[in-house]
C-alpha cells in the first residue's frame, strides 16, 4: 500500500504526530503553548502585534527557540486559527436546518469576537483537529437528507463562507492585512462612503438602496434578523435541493 503524502509540519504538530526522540532533555516548550502566547498577543494588539520575536519575548525565551516546534510565522498563523476556534455546536437533538443555523451563526459569533481571524480564515482551508471539527459537525447536520458527499460539503463550505463574509463585512475587514486607522471602521462609513462617491445616472439601483438606509448604522449586519435573513435564503435553497433530491428518488 503506497504511503500518503507527507504532512507538513506544522499540521503533524497539531495532530501531535510530530516525533519525540526518547533521548536528550525533555522539550521545554511546546507548539501549544507557543500558540497560546501567539493568540494572547493577537487579541491584545492584533494581528501585527505577532511576531516570532514578540512572541518569544512574552515567553521569555530567545526567538530562535521557537523553530523547533514552528518554522515561519506563516506555519504561526496557522496554528492560531485552528487553536482560537471554540468548540462547535452539537448537531444531536435538532433538525438539520436548525443546527444549521446555529452552526453559522455561532462561526459567525466567534470570527467577531476575534477580528483577527478573518486574516486568516479567509485564506487558508482548515487543516488543524478544531477547525476540521467545526467542517464535522457541520456535515453531520445533514446526514439522512439524502444530499450526497459532494453536496453536502458544498452546503458546509457556502455556509461556512457566508459566516466569514459576514463577519468581515461588519468589522469592515475586507483584505489580508488588518485595516490601518485611515481605512474604513465598517459598514456605516462604508455606506457614507458610497453616498459620496455613486453617480446615481451610473449606479441607479445601488445609489438608491444606499439613500434607502441599506446598510444602516453597521450594528444592523450584525444583528441576528439581518444575519438570518440571507440565512434563510440560503438555508431555503438547501431545502429545496433535499426536496428536489428525494423527489428524483421516488
Amino acid at each position: 500500500m503506497a504511503e500518503g503524502p507527507a504532512l507538513p509540519p506544522v499540521v503533524a504538530r497539531m495532530w501531535g504526530r510530530d516525533p519525540v526522540s526518547r533521548h536528550g532533555p525533555r522539550p521545554s516548550l511546546s507548539l501549544e503553548g507557543i500558540t497560546a502566547a501567539a493568540i494572547g498577543i493577537a487579541d491584545a494588539e492584533g494581528l501585527a502585534g505577532v511576531r516570532m520575536s514578540s512572541v518569544a519575548r512574552s515567553m521569555g525565551v530567545a526567538t530562535m527557540s521557537l523553530y523547533r516546534y514552528v518554522g515561519s510565522k506563516e506555519e504561526l498563523l496557522v496554528a492560531m486559527a485552528d487553536a482560537a476556534a471554540p468548540d462547535p455546536p452539537e448537531p444531536e437533538g435538532t433538525g438539520w436546518r436548525d443546527h444549521l443555523t446555529v452552526w453559522t451563526r455561532a462561526h459567525r459569533d466567534f470570527l467577531l469576537d476575534r477580528p483577527w481571524l478573518l486574516h486568516i480564515t479567509r485564506f487558508a482551508p482548515p487543516m488543524g483537529p478544531r477547525s476540521l471539527l467545526w467542517l464535522d459537525r457541520g456535515l453531520a447536520a445533514l446526514d439522512g437528507t439524502g444530499l450526497g458527499a459532494g453536496e453536502r460539503m458544498n452546503v458546509v463550505s457556502t455556509l461556512t463562507g457566508y459566516a466569514v463574509s459576514h463577519a468581515g463585512l461588519a468589522l469592515g475587514a475586507g483584505g489580508p492585512e488588518p485595516p490601518g486607522e485611515e481605512e474604513a471602521a465598517g459598514l456605516a462609513e462604508y455606506g457614507a462612503i458610497l453616498t459620496e462617491v455613486l453617480d446615481p445616472e451610473t449606479y441607479p439601483a445601488l445609489a438608491a438602496a444606499v439613500g434607502e438606509d441599506a446598510f444602516g448604522d453597521g450594528d444592523e449586519w450584525i444583528d441576528d434578523g439581518d444575519f438570518g435573513f440571507g440565512l434563510g435564503l440560503l438555508l431555503d435553497g438547501v431545502e429545496a435541493l433535499i426536496a428536489a433530491r428525494r423527489t428524483a428518488r421516488s
